[in-house]
């Protein structure tokens, strides 16, 4: 492909490797030239010192991570393409959509070859959010492409996370297809939820926790149960699917306590009785059950995120064993303990440690059962590992 006319970032002596190993991201640091005047999202080629070529990118000037890779093949970036990268995100994904589940993630950014793409499938609303120069330049051709790719009927973009301020994007959010009248109706695992896809968390619910919510389900049998930080209730409802005891389930969200006993109420089949739901705040609310002596065989640590970049690592890791270790008082001898982090600047080995100083101040013997990730439709490119941004534990208390 002629190069001739197209912008071009020139990297310094020995700043190829990564590319070289196929990572898509391009510090401001390793770029020794930029030759043209690409703007915000411009498609820019990529060059070693050398002169030869490594990618086709996405410019960013106003970010310290200046470009974000489309492809490392010599070819065009046009419609064409991301028509063909769409198409084969959403095949990927068929078989995890059926009858008795309405909603997954379409596309996963970098590890589906589309850097600052999100897109996820709530029955026939597809929610977008773009967090990058590049696919905010190519917004409005992504958007007919998924609709094309799904046969969606509303499309809702939810493009206000932190990191649009770090790209010298403002913010978005609204209606950019077909109505959406309040939330959605979805089925997991044989469960109705409604989903607040245009003020919810995240796109609306927490699609990454799929797999972790059918653990929790598997595991609830006969369990007094603790959901903190629970948003729209859904390890709630799997735990009670699952034959839950009881139920304690907090957050400091009146409207998603709201959203989880509607939740609840739509599955008349759920016995659930003894599910209490607190609108509260999470650290003060589990002390408050710790002085009056409550345990409990099953909880989930879900929080939100306390640390967006590693520079916010140790106040988070402050946070992080805070509540596991209240956690930990709480559970019953047998009891187990699912906890999770979805804090970037917080690494798997992080997390762990913390988790074991947690148990140590607790003064409580404790193991991990097993490892707990994000679900299948948010995969992982074994180039990308910061894509692994989900980390979990299943703890059994002995």
């Amino acid at each position: 492909m002629a190069h001739g006319r197209a912008a071009a970032l020139t990297l310094g002596p020995g700043r190829d490797k990564s590319l070289r190993q196929r990572h898509p991201w391009i510090w401001s640091g390793a770029v020794a030239r930029v030759d043209g005047s690409p703007a915000a999202g411009d498609t820019v080629v990529v060059r070693a010192h050398d002169g030869a070529f490594l990618a086709w990118a996405a410019y960013s000037p106003a970010s310290q991570l200046r470009a974000r890779v489309w492809t490392f093949d010599d070819e065009p970036v046009d419609e064409a393409f991301f028509a063909r990268r769409i198409g084969a995100s959403v095949r990927r994904r068929a078989a995890l959509l059926d009858a008795e589940h309405t909603a997954c993630r379409l596309v996963h950014g970098e590890s589906d070859g589309l850097p600052g793409v999100v897109a996820d499938r709530y029955g026939d609303l597809v929610v977008v959010q773009l967090t990058a120069a590049g696919a905010e330049r190519w917004r409005d051709p992504l958007v007919d492409l998924l609709v094309g790719a799904t046969g969606a009927t509303a499309v809702v973009e939810r493009s206000d996370a932190d990191v649009r301020a770090l790209e010298g994007l403002a913010p978005r959010t609204g209606v950019l297809r077909g109505a959406v009248d309040g939330p959605v109706a979805i089925v997991e695992d044989g469960l109705a939820y409604r989903v607040d896809a245009l003020a919810g968390q995240k796109t609306g619910f927490y699609l990454d926790q799929r797999d972790n919510r059918r653990r929790v389900r598997d595991l609830a049998r006969g369990r007094d149960v603790l959901n903190a930080f629970c948003y729209t209730g859904g390890y709630t409802l799997a735990a009670h699917a699952g034959g839950a005891a009881s139920s304690v389930s907090i957050d400091s969200s009146a409207e998603a306590i709201g959203l989880a006993r509607s939740n609840l109420a739509a599955n008349p089949s759920i016995r659930a009785a003894d599910a209490s739901w607190r609108t509260a705040d999470v650290f003060t609310e589990l002390r408050k059950l710790r002085d009056h002596a409550r345990r409990f065989g099953l909880i989930v640590l879900d929080p939100p995120k306390f640390a967006p970049t590693a520079a916010h690592a140790a106040r988070a890791a402050r946070a992080y064993k805070d509540i596991n270790l209240l956690a930990l008082k709480l559970l019953e001898p047998g009891g187990l303990l699912a906890t999770f982090s979805c804090s970037g600047g917080v690494s798997a080995e992080l997390f762990r440690k913390i988790v074991a100083g947690a148990a140590v101040d607790a003064n409580v013997d404790a193991a991990v059962i097993a490892p707990l990730a994000a679900s299948a439709d948010h995969p992982v490119s074994l180039a990308f590992p910061e894509g692994e941004y989900l980390k979990g534990l299943l703890v059994e208390r002995r």
